[in-house]
């Protein structure tokens, strides 16, 4: 049986877990199905692959840009707690259930095929890194159980498999109201909060214009760059954290942050400097996402109709959050912005209310997490209200991140003491379910995490059926209300 399980745990930690493998893949498989040549397989199947290495080069700058930053808030405002970070709680809980996380991982992807083979719910999930977070996050929630370790692997496949197409599904009437004319969905645990953004746009930004619409004075028209403006906006937050850093910590422990080269003296003008490059290299990272976003869109869509027709008839590919960032470049910004300061707000009535009266813990907000979430909330929170909707989508976020991973380490069990927890809100409301259901023991959780299951699927079926299938569009009364708006402007400008 060692045998077997190291086979999983290739497949798990080598290609599956890897999302430009699995990507590149997928994209083969459709081209082959479309009877394409050796050439075009292989090369549509590599750009597919590269495409989706730019977005983690790009995301990888994003993290290196925003450490720092994250440690000159911290000592700015001297806040302590736990900082939210998949990764991190992903890599602990891997070396004592790893077995089980490869296991239900394979079995929750194979069930969801089968869902998408046979279920209106034509969605294929294909963030590889994500289904590997949600896998040992339910391996985390039922191993604090009593149940065997087969039944763990069965439940928890069960469970991955359902959130890999019913969580695409909730969200696709607002990822087709973002773009995309309902060709690709959103394929990120972080769903619940678009869908929150998305609603919360809908009832404060009925006829705000849109983030994309900002009229400039002619000598700020350079503004229009949203790679500029990105980056901009990064160099001038980044200079005011670290003024406030230098004059909480001293100049000594702030010159530290940024060693210069051997040589060079340390001093105040050189971690300035230094922070604007932080700045700069983040509007860097935003554009190569967007590169990498485009150049995967154009391999991968195509060859989705070698998928829909021969393996899943009608398949959409559910992609990472980033698929959205294209459509409302300006709206990143605002929602990652929103959703930090969501954070803020939201840890402070922790501090003053919750702490003290329930004993939640601390959440710090991790600037990763807000910036992937709050950025793509942003861009739903834009799509159904404009720049309000994006202000207050992404504040949304912000608060739902904050709360959710702290009453979800309730239910980790001894992982609940780590200093990290699962930072997007799927993993969090989910988690949360599942851990209270098996509070009533063994045997009823079981019973009760299947309806749960089961609840989704018919849930996400209603949903598929009434309101994509129906063409129901979030944001028609916003377009109806602009389109009032603009004519009573028109009659109104007269003579």
């Amino acid at each position: 049986m060692d045998w077997l399980v190291a086979i999983a745990q290739f497949l798990v930690n080598e290609i599956l877990s890897v999302p430009a493998y699995l990507v590149g893949l997928i994209t083969a498989v459709g081209l082959i199905a479309l009877r394409r040549s050796v050439g075009q397989v292989v090369g549509g199947g590599l750009k597919a692959v590269l495409g989706f290495l730019l977005i983690g080069a790009g995301a990888g700058l994003v993290t290196a840009s925003l450490d720092p930053l994250g440690t000159m808030i911290q000592g700015a405002t001297g806040a302590q707690g736990v900082v939210p970070t998949n990764e991190a709680i992903v890599g602990i809980a891997q070396q004592q259930f790893g077995a089980q996380v490869a296991w239900i991982m394979i079995l929750g992807f194979a069930l969801s095929l089968l869902l998408a083979r046979f279920t209106p719910l034509k969605y294929v999930f294909l963030t590889g890194h994500h289904m590997l977070f949600m896998a040992t996050l339910l391996t985390m929630v039922l191993a604090v159980t009593t149940l065997p370790t087969l039944a763990i692997v069965l439940i928890g496949g069960v469970l991955m498999g359902v959130m890999l197409v019913v969580m695409p599904a909730f969200a696709q009437p607002w990822t087709r109201r973002v773009g995309g004319d309902g060709k690709i969905a959103i394929g990120h645990f972080g769903t619940l909060g678009y869908i929150a953004a998305g609603a919360t746009g809908q009832l404060v930004g009925r006829t705000s214009r849109s983030t994309e619409d900002m009229k400039l004075p002619e000598g700020l028209r350079f503004l229009r760059d949203s790679m500029v403006a990105t980056a901009l906006s990064m160099v001038l937050i980044y200079l005011a954290v670290a003024l406030l850093y230098l004059a909480r910590v001293g100049r000594d422990e702030a010159v530290a942050l940024f060693p210069p080269a051997e040589g060079i003296d340390p001093n105040i003008g050189h971690f300035l400097m230094q922070s604007v490059m932080q700045g700069l290299q983040f509007g860097v990272a935003v554009a190569v996402i967007l590169f990498g976003v485009r150049t995967i869109l154009g391999e991968l869509v195509p060859a989705f109709q070698g998928i829909a027709e021969r393996v899943v008839p009608g398949a959409v590919p559910a992609l990472d959050a980033p698929i959205v960032f294209p459509y409302a470049q300006n709206a990143v910004l605002v929602g990652f912005l929103s959703s930090f300061v969501g954070g803020l707000v939201s840890l402070a009535a922790i501090a003053a209310v919750f702490n003290p009266a329930f004993g939640l813990a601390l959440i710090l907000p991790g600037l990763v997490p807000h910036f992937f979430t709050g950025g793509a909330a942003g861009v739903f929170g834009n799509a159904t209200g404009g720049r309000r909707g994006a202000v207050a989508g992404g504040f949304v976020n912000g608060v739902l991140i904050t709360f959710l991973p702290a009453l979800l380490l309730g239910v980790l069990g001894s992982f609940g003491s780590a200093n990290t927890t699962f930072g997007d809100a799927d993993f969090g409301w989910f988690g949360i379910v599942i851990g209270y259901s098996f509070r009533a023991g063994p045997v009823l959780g079981v019973v009760l995490s299947l309806i749960i299951g089961a609840v989704l699927v018919v849930a996400a079926i209603a949903v598929q059926r009434r309101a994509v299938e129906g063409g129901w569009n979030p944001g028609a009364r916003r377009d109806a209300a602009l389109a009032r708006k603009a004519e009573a402007e028109k009659e109104g400008g007269k003579p």
